[in-house]
């Protein structure tokens, strides 16, 4: 485990979904527990549902608003199997083990319940969505406390719609820090005075009303870095199934490695282009609040994991120019072109404004200098309600023929080669496309941030491996340096 320093006080763990998969899974959680409580005078624990409850709760939902409940009681029944036979695995004591399963019970017909009315209204609202999606989390946080306090370990469960106050965008919650600080702190310090660790759920917070929200997909590492920032913590410790933050995708790359150091801006990019090693949004409360982060593998508690650093000039000697390579699958290119575009003020606002309008996010773009065309990505299952959107938003302009089409590409990727040593080394471009060249993969578009971390491609589908491959091979032997 992580060295720590004796100055520090207060530490949030947060464990994802194959941490608490399993009753296996959850006892090397909770000795992880342990031997943090031995070291900091605080620790909070952050914990996701249990792997796949998620999916199954909303995936079951989905179709109900649809009015299948075919499938309903088999998800039902899944769940009881999934989390009982973690209670018997955690829990000797019957007395314990029958009351957590009775409060468990509860959650699950409370979501039988939720379906059924979705199948009867014939919709599923964003709302309602979320008061689903929130069950796992809150499922999951009562198991691990329960084996936390049976292993002899004080802990308390503590949902966090006592905690994080957020507005009102359903499935994509924003926090309110300052409500925030202000209600965690009620909650969680007088637990610390009694010596109880909060095991706290992830992913949810509640608007001011106390309505249920979650803060998206993933959201369980956001609900860390908020927690760090409130209380505030020293450090933020995430646990997940790899040993940190790697050079690749290991599934692509074989010889992937871990990084022992990335600093916030790279970290910033990886998970913005797919790195599912931590959410987008957890870095920026962790920076604003100067507090430390490290990702670390909960079945290999020893590997030192990868820490994350302000700034990541001047170390390997200067010489740590690409740090990392990630794609982002099932994308499509989003073209608007038209001679009649060239020199028009606001079509590039009116064409994202109809992107935004419905609710896509788009990760990259381009633009020809000669203004005839914008070109843009989006995910694959989104693609048709933007066309729609686009069209409509120039309905005037096709018939006038200002704008010729409106397409998409079949599905592309989105490669994109991370390090912030790019920013001051001539002639990494070159070598990226010589590379990919020598590979035979061709480039369909290129994106460059002001920022110069990253440098991000588009590639065909079936070129995925191959990009990514032929760009680690930059990487080198030597931790990332970039022959000149």
């Amino acid at each position: 485990m992580p060295e720590t320093h004796p100055s520090q006080q207060t530490l949030v763990m947060k464990f994802g979904g194959t941490s608490v998969g399993g009753g296996e899974a959850i006892a090397q959680a909770v000795e992880i527990i342990r031997r943090a409580r031995a070291k900091w005078p605080n620790v909070t624990v952050v914990a996701s549902a249990m792997s796949g409850v998620t999916n199954l709760l909303l995936d079951t939902a989905s179709r109900a608003a649809l009015g299948d409940v075919s499938g309903l009681e088999a998800a039902a029944q899944s769940l009881h199997e999934k989390h009982f036979a973690a209670v018997e695995a955690l829990l000797p004591e019957r007395t314990t083990r029958d009351l957590l399963t009775k409060d468990l019970g509860q959650l699950i017909a409370s979501f039988t319940d939720l379906c059924r009315a979705m199948a009867v209204l014939g919709e599923a609202s964003p709302r309602a969505l979320d008061a689903v999606a929130s069950l796992g989390e809150r499922m999951s946080v009562r198991l691990l406390a329960a084996a936390a306090s049976a292993a002899g370990i004080p802990a308390e469960a503590v949902e966090a719609t006592r905690l994080i106050v957020t507005n009102r965008n359903f499935q994509n919650a924003h926090p309110d820090f300052e409500a925030t600080t202000h209600k965690t702190r009620q909650a969680l310090t007088p637990l610390f005075e009694r010596g109880i660790t909060p095991v706290v759920t992830g992913f949810i917070g509640a608007t001011p009303e106390g309505t249920i929200t979650t803060l998206g997909r993933g959201g369980s590492d956001y609900s860390a870095a908020i927690l760090g920032a409130v209380l505030p913590a020293s450090e933020v410790w995430i646990w997940t199934d790899v040993d940190g933050v790697m050079t690749a995708d290991p599934r692509l790359v074989p010889e992937a490695r871990t990084l022992a150091e990335i600093s916030y801006s790279e970290i910033a990019e990886l998970a913005y282009y797919g790195a599912k090693v931590l959410h987008p949004k957890t870095v920026r409360p962790v920076v604003e609040a100067g507090i430390g982060l490290r990702i670390c593998n909960t079945f290999n508690p020893s590997h030192p994991g990868t820490r994350l650093v302000p700034s990541a000039a001047g170390r390997v000697n200067g010489k740590q120019v690409i740090k990392a390579v990630t794609a982002i699958r099932r994308q499509r290119l989003v073209t608007v072109e038209g001679r009649g575009m060239l020199g028009v003020p606001g079509v590039a606002a009116r064409a994202f404004g109809a992107v935004a309008s419905t609710g896509t996010s788009v990760p990259l773009i381009t633009q020809a200098s000669s203004e005839q065309s914008i070109c843009f990505a989006v995910p694959s299952e989104a693609v048709q309600a933007v066309l729609d959107s686009l069209e409509k938003a120039f309905a005037a302009e096709i018939r006038q023929d200002d704008i010729d089409r409106v397409w998409a590409t079949e599905d592309v990727s989105i490669i994109t080669v991370v390090g912030a040593g790019m920013r001051h080394t001539p002639g990494v471009a070159g070598q990226i496309f010589s590379q990919l060249g020598r590979r035979e993969v061709n480039v369909l578009a290129i994106a460059q941030g002001s920022s110069e971390v990253s440098i991000s491609m588009v590639v065909e589908a079936a070129a995925t491996e191959a990009a990514v491959k032929a760009l680690h091979g930059l990487i080198g032997e030597t931790g990332g340096e970039v022959s000149r």
